[in-house]
């Protein structure tokens, strides 16, 4: 099902505090995580944290607060794939 183009979309904002600790708000979806990566979906992209020692402090789908701790190396943005496509497209990478 397509989404609709005129719904309003989440602000995103993201901060990093000397690499420990990242804070992001807009965030739809946590698809999965292992203390390498996180994989984070917004309303209309997806974005990985990568890193060492990650963890997800909290996360609420409702307020799309996302708190996460750990060595974090990258933060890296992509298109959005749909659920079914970004599963496969992680495992045959």
């Amino acid at each position: 099902m397509p989404k609709n183009e005129n719904a309003a979309k989440r602000p995103h904002n993201l901060s990093i505090e000397n690499r420990k600790l990242l804070k992001a708000t807009g965030v739809a979806d946590v698809e999965g995580f292992d203390e390498t990566k996180i994989f984070a979906m917004l309303d209309d992209m997806a974005f990985t944290i990568g890193g060492k020692g990650l963890k997800v402090v909290s996360f609420s789908a409702e307020s799309g607060d996302l708190r996460v701790e750990g060595e974090i190396d990258s933060v890296t943005y992509s298109a959005a794939l749909s659920r079914r496509a970004g599963i496969f497209a992680r495992i045959f990478r």
